[in-house]
């Protein structure tokens, strides 16, 4: 029976990939990053652009669907069971494209077995590929004791206010995994910090400070603008200095990556304070912000700002310094941290307050606790069989320093597609950089996992 199965799931896959890949391209070409609030576009026009077109991917394949008010939706496969569902949720909203790309970032390119583009690894493909699964399960006339729904959120990358909005107002699904990390299975998220460092009105030599695209994400270009000459300025690595007015600019060129695994990324915004302060290009003022600042990029572990910790579960805490920007007058630094189980929200702003003294006010503090659900309940277990059944691995459920969608849910995991493992090649980049790039092969069998851990989690009583 398993045999028959997987003959027919390999012939499925191999007879709609052309379709699916241009699927994802048809995704990729819309700039879904948030925008400004419309009416019926909530979270901007780009994402309700792309929440339009997958309902109308899914329709495509026949299957029913719902847009829930804008903010949402779904394709579904009908079950017997009219109280309970399973669901599978992707979002079609992306971070800023960033700086660094060598193609059009919204024009998916496929070279040697990648696609390439913004989203095609975060997370339109994977979107895509849970489609699919649904309509293999239709075409087979798979009969369905529940009905499972295929989520389109399109707020993920931001506030998630999408899948806050639909449990607000639709029953929850009885389990949901969201392919939006890396597998085999991950079983518990990391808390999350976030904040900002902001500086008084210094009046004083720096006159712009600008820096980073996105809040999770390490920026790999920032600059200031300060009121020098520049032959008194000496050169530096990874540093730029360019005459712009009556002052000069001073350009940090660093490595991006995303805000929970910031290992081997270096901070562009981190390069320019270090420059400043070596070279007293300061004020008292702006120097004691720098000094603040400085103590938040001296290490992804948050040893400068002395919150650094690390449990059993989880691993160590994570911090990076997303943004930076200038609002009238006051510099203002945004950070991202993912915190383990031995601290929390309010300890963190704490100790970030008591390492940065009067240098610096932290504003506008945000946290989430960490989530954790028991890797032998039955969900996850037909979750990590069906990946080790497929790819003759022998892996055991993690947790990671990411926020997905699963942690609003009362019983959910994030389930691939990535793997911790993938070497990236020379012309491609990771998910929140530039080039973002993701194998199709990998997609494809991603694609095969799904298709049988639903038919598992059908046969659980839930």
């Amino acid at each position: 029976m398993q045999e028959a199965l997987n003959q027919k799931i390999d012939a499925f896959v191999a007879a709609n990939k052309e379709q699916i890949l241009k699927d994802i391209a048809t995704l990729v070409s819309i700039n879904s990053v948030e925008g400004a609030p419309e009416e019926g576009a909530p979270y901007g026009a780009g994402p309700r652009a792309a929440l339009d077109k997958t309902l109308e991917l899914a329709a495509g394949m026949g299957l029913a669907t719902r847009n829930c008010e804008n903010h949402i939706g779904y394709a579904e496969l009908a079950g017997a069971d009219a109280e309970k569902y399973l669901a599978t949720i992707c979002h079609v909203d992306v971070v800023p494209e960033g700086n660094g790309w060598t193609e059009d970032p919204f024009k998916m390119e496929i070279r040697d077995g990648w696609m390439i583009g913004r989203g095609v690894a975060d997370d339109k493909g994977p979107m895509v590929a849970t489609l699919y699964a649904l309509k293999f399960l239709k075409e087979e006339g798979v009969s369905l004791r529940y009905p499972i729904r295929a989520l389109v959120g399109d707020n993920e990358e931001t506030h998630m206010h999408d899948v806050d909005y639909y449990l607000a107002n639709y029953p929850a699904p009885v389990f949901c995994f969201t392919p939006d990390a890396e597998f085999p299975v991950c079983n518990g998220e990391k808390g999350h910090f976030d904040g900002k460092l902001v500086s008084p009105v210094c009046n004083g030599i720096i006159r712009d400070f600008v820096g980073g695209v996105a809040t999770n994400a390490v920026p790999d270009r920032a600059s200031a603008l300060v009121a020098t000459d520049i032959t008194k300025l000496r050169n530096a690595p990874n540093i730029t200095l360019e005459p712009e007015g009556d002052g000069v600019r001073i350009r940090g060129w660093g490595k991006s990556g995303h805000a929970a695994m910031p290992e081997g990324t270096v901070n562009a915004i981190g390069l320019v304070v270090n420059y400043l302060l070596d070279n007293g290009l300061c004020n008292d003022a702006e120097r004691a912000y720098l000094e603040a600042v400085k103590k938040l990029h001296d290490s992804t572990a948050g040893v400068g700002l002395g919150i650094d910790c690390a449990d059993g579960p989880f691993g160590p805490l994570t911090i990076i310094g997303g943004k930076m920007s200038m609002v009238d007058g006051r510099m203002v630094q945004t950070m991202d941290s993912r915190y383990p189980t031995c601290t929390d929200g309010d300890t963190i702003a704490k100790q970030i307050r008591a390492a940065i003294g009067t240098g610096a006010e932290l504003t506008d503090v945000g946290s989430a606790k960490p989530f954790y659900i028991e890797a032998d309940t039955p969900a996850i277990k037909a979750c990590i069989d069906t990946y080790n059944e497929v790819t003759g691995e022998n892996a055991t459920p993690f947790t990671m320093g990411g926020g997905t969608y699963a942690r609003h849910f009362p019983y959910a995991v994030s389930f691939g597609p990535e793997h911790s493992d993938m070497v990236l090649p020379e012309f491609g980049g990771p998910m929140h950089g530039a080039n973002e790039a993701a194998p199709i092969d990998k997609l494809l069998e991603a694609l095969k996992i799904y298709i049988i851990a639903l038919l598992r989690l059908e046969e659980i009583d839930f």
